[in-house]
Protein backbone atom coordinates (compact mmCIF):
# COMPACT_ATOMS: atom_id res chain seq x y z
CA UNK A 1 0.00 0.00 0.00
CA UNK A 2 1.46 3.58 -0.52
CA UNK A 3 -0.18 6.62 0.96
CA UNK A 4 0.51 10.42 1.26
CA UNK A 5 2.95 11.34 4.14
CA UNK A 6 2.20 14.29 6.39
CA UNK A 7 2.18 16.25 9.06
CA UNK A 8 -0.06 15.85 11.83
CA UNK A 9 -1.61 19.01 11.36
CA UNK A 10 -2.60 18.22 7.65
CA UNK A 11 -3.82 14.53 8.85
CA UNK A 12 -6.12 16.73 11.18
CA UNK A 13 -7.86 18.38 8.36
CA UNK A 14 -8.26 16.02 6.14
CA UNK A 15 -9.96 13.75 9.05
CA UNK A 16 -11.81 16.44 9.83
CA UNK A 17 -13.55 16.33 5.96
CA UNK A 18 -13.69 13.00 6.04
CA UNK A 19 -15.54 13.57 10.08
CA UNK A 20 -18.04 16.02 7.89
CA UNK A 21 -18.76 13.00 5.63
CA UNK A 22 -19.22 10.08 8.52
CA UNK A 23 -21.61 12.76 10.48
CA UNK A 24 -23.67 12.52 7.55
CA UNK A 25 -23.79 9.31 6.59
CA UNK A 26 -24.43 8.21 10.25
CA UNK A 27 -27.74 11.01 9.89
CA UNK A 28 -28.72 9.06 6.55
CA UNK A 29 -28.50 5.31 8.40
CA UNK A 30 -30.48 6.77 11.09
CA UNK A 31 -33.42 7.97 8.54
CA UNK A 32 -32.97 4.82 7.01
CA UNK A 33 -33.37 3.09 10.10
CA UNK A 34 -36.46 5.24 10.79
CA UNK A 35 -37.76 4.23 7.36
CA UNK A 36 -37.02 0.31 7.42
CA UNK A 37 -39.39 0.85 11.00
CA UNK A 38 -41.95 2.37 9.09
CA UNK A 39 -42.80 -0.44 6.66
CA UNK A 40 -45.66 -1.83 6.50
CA UNK A 41 -46.26 -5.32 8.20
CA UNK A 42 -47.77 -8.92 6.82
CA UNK A 43 -50.03 -10.35 9.56
CA UNK A 44 -49.15 -13.97 10.37
CA UNK A 45 -52.39 -16.22 9.87
CA UNK A 46 -50.74 -19.47 9.24
CA UNK A 47 -49.08 -21.69 12.07
CA UNK A 48 -45.74 -22.63 11.74
CA UNK A 49 -43.77 -25.14 13.54
CA UNK A 50 -40.27 -26.27 14.60
CA UNK A 51 -38.00 -28.76 15.73
CA UNK A 52 -35.64 -28.52 19.09
CA UNK A 53 -33.78 -29.50 20.90
CA UNK A 54 -36.67 -29.63 23.99
CA UNK A 55 -39.11 -30.84 21.32
CA UNK A 56 -41.80 -29.19 19.07
CA UNK A 57 -42.07 -25.84 19.17
CA UNK A 58 -44.48 -23.01 17.41
CA UNK A 59 -43.60 -19.60 15.87
CA UNK A 60 -44.86 -18.03 18.90
CA UNK A 61 -42.96 -20.09 21.18
CA UNK A 62 -39.29 -18.86 19.57
CA UNK A 63 -40.38 -14.93 21.00
CA UNK A 64 -39.55 -17.00 24.56
CA UNK A 65 -41.88 -14.25 26.41
CA UNK A 66 -40.12 -11.34 23.99
CA UNK A 67 -42.26 -9.15 21.82
CA UNK A 68 -39.34 -9.15 19.06
CA UNK A 69 -38.52 -11.96 17.35
CA UNK A 70 -34.98 -11.83 14.84
CA UNK A 71 -34.86 -15.44 12.97
CA UNK A 72 -31.23 -16.01 10.68
CA UNK A 73 -32.44 -18.04 8.01
CA UNK A 74 -29.63 -20.37 8.33
CA UNK A 75 -28.63 -22.27 4.51
CA UNK A 76 -28.21 -26.21 5.64
CA UNK A 77 -30.61 -28.36 4.31
CA UNK A 78 -31.19 -32.12 4.93
CA UNK A 79 -27.75 -34.03 4.51
CA UNK A 80 -25.84 -31.09 4.02
CA UNK A 81 -21.98 -31.52 5.03
CA UNK A 82 -20.48 -28.39 3.03
CA UNK A 83 -21.86 -25.39 5.34
CA UNK A 84 -22.06 -21.85 4.47
CA UNK A 85 -19.64 -19.66 5.69
CA UNK A 86 -21.40 -16.66 5.82
CA UNK A 87 -23.80 -18.04 7.69
CA UNK A 88 -21.74 -19.37 9.75
CA UNK A 89 -19.98 -15.85 10.57
CA UNK A 90 -23.05 -14.41 11.11
CA UNK A 91 -23.78 -16.96 14.22
CA UNK A 92 -20.12 -15.95 15.77
CA UNK A 93 -21.09 -12.10 15.71
CA UNK A 94 -24.12 -12.67 16.83
CA UNK A 95 -22.90 -15.09 19.72
CA UNK A 96 -21.57 -12.26 21.71
CA UNK A 97 -24.67 -9.96 21.56
CA UNK A 98 -27.67 -12.20 22.30
CA UNK A 99 -27.32 -11.81 25.98
CA UNK A 100 -28.20 -7.73 25.15
CA UNK A 101 -30.67 -8.50 22.53
CA UNK A 102 -32.61 -10.72 25.19
CA UNK A 103 -32.37 -7.84 27.83
CA UNK A 104 -33.64 -5.91 25.72
CA UNK A 105 -36.77 -7.56 24.66
CA UNK A 106 -35.42 -9.01 21.33
CA UNK A 107 -35.00 -12.92 21.10
CA UNK A 108 -32.59 -14.24 18.28
CA UNK A 109 -33.42 -17.65 16.90
CA UNK A 110 -31.26 -19.78 13.44
CA UNK A 111 -33.43 -21.73 11.72
CA UNK A 112 -32.73 -24.34 9.17
CA UNK A 113 -34.04 -26.93 7.11
CA UNK A 114 -31.71 -29.78 8.31
CA UNK A 115 -33.45 -31.92 10.96
CA UNK A 116 -33.03 -31.05 14.33
CA UNK A 117 -30.08 -33.80 15.01
CA UNK A 118 -27.99 -32.31 12.24
CA UNK A 119 -28.51 -28.99 13.35
CA UNK A 120 -27.27 -29.84 16.88
CA UNK A 121 -24.15 -31.51 15.93
CA UNK A 122 -23.50 -28.49 13.59
CA UNK A 123 -24.48 -26.15 16.94
CA UNK A 124 -22.13 -28.56 19.44
CA UNK A 125 -19.57 -28.58 16.66
CA UNK A 126 -19.03 -24.60 16.61
CA UNK A 127 -20.13 -23.84 20.21
CA UNK A 128 -22.44 -21.27 19.21
CA UNK A 129 -24.93 -20.38 22.26
CA UNK A 130 -27.65 -19.24 20.10
CA UNK A 131 -30.85 -20.90 20.05
CA UNK A 132 -30.96 -23.21 16.58
CA UNK A 133 -34.33 -24.99 15.34
CA UNK A 134 -34.98 -26.66 12.77
CA UNK A 135 -38.01 -26.14 10.16
CA UNK A 136 -37.76 -30.02 8.59
CA UNK A 137 -41.02 -30.71 7.81
CA UNK A 138 -42.13 -27.59 7.29
CA UNK A 139 -43.11 -24.64 4.70
CA UNK A 140 -41.64 -21.54 6.54
CA UNK A 141 -38.72 -22.02 4.49
CA UNK A 142 -40.41 -21.88 1.38
CA UNK A 143 -43.17 -19.02 2.37
CA UNK A 144 -39.91 -16.86 3.01
CA UNK A 145 -37.90 -17.65 0.16
CA UNK A 146 -34.63 -19.13 1.39
CA UNK A 147 -35.83 -23.05 0.31
CA UNK A 148 -37.25 -23.95 -3.06
CA UNK A 149 -38.47 -26.86 -4.86
CA UNK A 150 -37.87 -27.93 -7.86
CA UNK A 151 -41.33 -27.35 -9.62
CA UNK A 152 -40.52 -23.90 -8.24
CA UNK A 153 -37.48 -24.00 -10.66
CA UNK A 154 -39.57 -25.70 -13.71
CA UNK A 155 -41.94 -23.17 -13.45
CA UNK A 156 -39.57 -20.42 -12.97
CA UNK A 157 -41.37 -19.04 -9.44
CA UNK A 158 -38.19 -19.08 -7.60
CA UNK A 159 -37.80 -15.86 -5.69
CA UNK A 160 -34.82 -14.57 -3.50
CA UNK A 161 -34.20 -10.74 -2.31
CA UNK A 162 -37.46 -10.03 -3.72
CA UNK A 163 -36.39 -11.01 -7.40
CA UNK A 164 -36.39 -14.12 -9.02
CA UNK A 165 -33.87 -16.87 -8.09
CA UNK A 166 -31.79 -16.99 -11.91
CA UNK A 167 -29.60 -20.46 -10.78
CA UNK A 168 -30.72 -23.51 -8.78
CA UNK A 169 -29.84 -23.76 -5.07
CA UNK A 170 -32.28 -25.52 -2.43
CA UNK A 171 -31.33 -23.67 0.28
CA UNK A 172 -29.91 -20.31 0.60
CA UNK A 173 -29.53 -17.55 3.60
CA UNK A 174 -31.65 -14.08 4.79
CA UNK A 175 -32.61 -12.43 8.03
CA UNK A 176 -36.76 -11.91 9.06
CA UNK A 177 -37.82 -9.77 12.15
CA UNK A 178 -41.18 -10.66 13.43
CA UNK A 179 -43.14 -8.79 16.02
CA UNK A 180 -45.48 -10.47 18.53
CA UNK A 181 -49.04 -7.86 20.29
CA UNK A 182 -50.37 -8.05 23.76
CA UNK A 183 -53.11 -10.68 22.38
CA UNK A 184 -50.19 -13.15 20.88
CA UNK A 185 -50.79 -11.74 17.02
CA UNK A 186 -47.25 -12.48 15.21
CA UNK A 187 -46.67 -9.80 12.24
CA UNK A 188 -44.00 -10.18 9.51
CA UNK A 189 -42.15 -6.60 9.72
CA UNK A 190 -38.36 -6.98 7.89
CA UNK A 191 -36.86 -9.58 5.79
CA UNK A 192 -33.57 -9.12 3.92
CA UNK A 193 -30.78 -10.87 2.25
CA UNK A 194 -27.27 -11.54 0.19
CA UNK A 195 -25.24 -8.38 1.45
CA UNK A 196 -28.24 -6.75 3.99
CA UNK A 197 -27.04 -9.63 6.18
CA UNK A 198 -23.77 -7.64 6.04
CA UNK A 199 -25.61 -4.52 9.00
CA UNK A 200 -25.44 -7.84 11.48
CA UNK A 201 -21.84 -8.61 11.09
CA UNK A 202 -19.87 -6.44 13.88
CA UNK A 203 -16.60 -7.94 12.79
CA UNK A 204 -16.48 -5.64 9.84
CA UNK A 205 -16.53 -2.03 11.62
CA UNK A 206 -13.12 -3.07 12.83
CA UNK A 207 -12.12 -4.09 9.05
CA UNK A 208 -13.59 -1.18 7.41
CA UNK A 209 -11.42 1.07 9.90
CA UNK A 210 -8.09 -0.64 8.66
CA UNK A 211 -5.79 0.29 6.25
CA UNK A 212 -6.31 -2.87 4.16
CA UNK A 213 -10.23 -2.65 4.74
CA UNK A 214 -12.59 -6.20 4.28
CA UNK A 215 -9.35 -6.95 1.89
CA UNK A 216 -11.89 -9.50 -0.11
CA UNK A 217 -9.51 -9.51 -3.55
CA UNK A 218 -10.12 -13.05 -3.67
CA UNK A 219 -12.51 -14.65 -6.65
CA UNK A 220 -15.95 -13.77 -5.30
CA UNK A 221 -14.78 -10.47 -3.81
CA UNK A 222 -17.53 -10.98 -0.57
CA UNK A 223 -16.63 -13.11 2.80
CA UNK A 224 -16.05 -16.16 0.87
CA UNK A 225 -13.05 -15.02 0.31
CA UNK A 226 -11.05 -15.12 3.27
CA UNK A 227 -13.47 -16.04 5.82
CA UNK A 228 -14.06 -20.26 7.23
CA UNK A 229 -16.09 -21.95 9.96
CA UNK A 230 -13.83 -20.48 12.78
CA UNK A 231 -12.46 -24.02 13.37
CA UNK A 232 -11.20 -24.66 10.09
CA UNK A 233 -8.83 -21.33 9.77
CA UNK A 234 -5.34 -22.81 8.27
CA UNK A 235 -6.44 -26.14 7.41
CA UNK A 236 -6.69 -25.70 4.05
CA UNK A 237 -10.02 -25.99 1.77
CA UNK A 238 -12.18 -23.97 -0.49
CA UNK A 239 -15.08 -22.21 -0.70
CA UNK A 240 -17.88 -23.10 -3.62
CA UNK A 241 -19.87 -19.94 -5.14
CA UNK A 242 -22.43 -20.45 -2.88
CA UNK A 243 -20.94 -19.67 0.17
CA UNK A 244 -20.13 -23.70 0.94
CA UNK A 245 -16.59 -24.64 2.73
CA UNK A 246 -15.40 -27.71 2.01
CA UNK A 247 -12.68 -29.11 3.98
CA UNK A 248 -8.94 -30.08 2.40
CA UNK A 249 -9.89 -33.54 2.87
CA UNK A 250 -13.67 -34.11 2.31
CA UNK A 251 -12.70 -35.94 -1.44
CA UNK A 252 -16.00 -34.42 -2.90
CA UNK A 253 -14.53 -33.98 -6.15
CA UNK A 254 -14.60 -30.41 -5.95
CA UNK A 255 -10.80 -29.92 -5.30
CA UNK A 256 -10.04 -31.01 -8.87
Amino acid sequence: MRHEIVSRDEWVAARRALLAKEKAMTRARDELSAERRQLPWVKIDKQYYFDGPEGRLSLSDLFDGRSQLFIKHFMMGPGQQHHCVGCSFELDNADSVIVHLENHDVSYVAVARAPIAEVEALRARMGWQARFVSSFDSDFNYDFNVSYTPQQFAAKKAVYNFAPLDFEIEDLSGDSVFYKDDDGQIYHTYSTFGRGGEQFLGAYGFLDVMPKGRDENGPFHLLADWVRPHDMYGKGGMVEPTGRYHPADCGCGKHA
